[in-house]
């Protein structure tokens, strides 16, 4: 009971910090101050407190894609183990939920995103729907290689306790595993070089554009779906590409914490090296994952 309470905690707290860890890390390349490690908790609090508006041509699929979306990321994040400690919602076969929960999420936001009629938002989501196509697959295939060195179909035991001897017995499958799920990662979150979330030029965003007629409440609740999909997809990351086991619950929690942050300094470093990729080249960099991940199952399967 004590961890799951921890679980959800962490889980509801965290999300916003790793959003400004990315952006201290990005200022600190470019020789900025930069904002507030704290900042995306303050733009959450101002967006509680606005109103919204809404267009006559929208109906009420405009106001629940944020809604269902913010909820199918939070029902996901009780089924992904943080760290060594099992997740509040475990059983057979729930990486399957666990991958079409963020199918749904993303289902709900392109569908709000349509229902507003604007040619813009338009091209988003279907930008957004042709590089889903290409990173779930990766991430199948990557389930599939857990699922294969675990021997079960729940995530709670593919992630605890077999990740680190899996890396004595499969080490060369995990390599090529952790490379494709941070392809995944970047290109799920809509991170650079896939997309620019500080961008403002209609023609080149993907996710940005899909959400630029909500506002208030609504817009907050996207900003922190968003934010929680980067720590749900980062934990399932760092249990997989930095295992670990002391035994001692407080000392894992706080492992699992420096692991995060040390991922969202990753994050913050590549973006800051890294130029966004001109759009042909994004299919490029998916398949790319998707071959990563296929090559890691052959592994485990010969």
């Amino acid at each position: 009971m004590v961890n799951a309470v921890i679980h959800i905690l962490i889980t509801l707290l965290m999300p916003p910090l790793l959003l400004g860890v990315i952006n201290r890390t990005k200022a600190i390349f470019a020789g900025r101050t930069g904002p507030p490690l704290f900042q995306a908790y303050y733009d959450l609090a101002k967006l509680v407190r606005k109103g919204s508006v809404f267009s006559d041509t929208t109906s009420w699929v405009f106001r629940a894609g944020p809604v269902v979306g913010l909820a199918a990321t939070l029902a996901a994040s009780l089924l992904i183990p943080l760290g060594e400690h099992r997740p509040p919602l475990s059983f057979s076969g729930d990486m399957i939920l666990f991958a079409y929960l963020f199918g749904l999420a993303r289902f709900c936001t392109t569908a709000a995103a349509l229902d507003t009629g604007s040619s813009f938002e338009g091209m988003g989501a279907a930008r957004e729907a042709t590089f889903a196509c290409l990173a779930e697959p990766a991430l199948f295939f990557s389930l599939a290689v857990l699922a294969r060195l675990s021997g079960s179909l729940s995530l709670t035991p593919m992630l605890t306790g077999t990740a680190a001897t899996s890396w004595l017995s499969a080490g060369a499958s995990l390599l090529l595993l952790v490379g494709s799920l941070f392809i995944v990662l970047l290109a799920e979150n809509c991170r650079v070089p896939f997309d620019d979330p500080n961008t403002h030029l209609e023609l080149t965003m993907i996710h940005e554009v899909m959400v630029l007629d909500h506002s208030g409440p609504l817009f907050g609740a996207i900003l922190y779906g968003a934010a929680l999909k980067l720590f749900v997809l980062g934990a399932l990351f760092t249990d997989i590409a930095l295992p670990y086991a002391t035994g001692i619950p407080l000392v894992d929690w706080v492992l699992f914490v420096i692991a995060m942050l040390m991922l969202a300094v990753g994050i913050g470093m590549v973006e800051s090296v890294m130029a966004r990729l001109r759009l042909p080249k994004v299919p490029q960099m998916l398949a790319a994952a998707c071959i990563l991940a296929a090559f890691s199952l052959l592994l485990v399967l010969r």
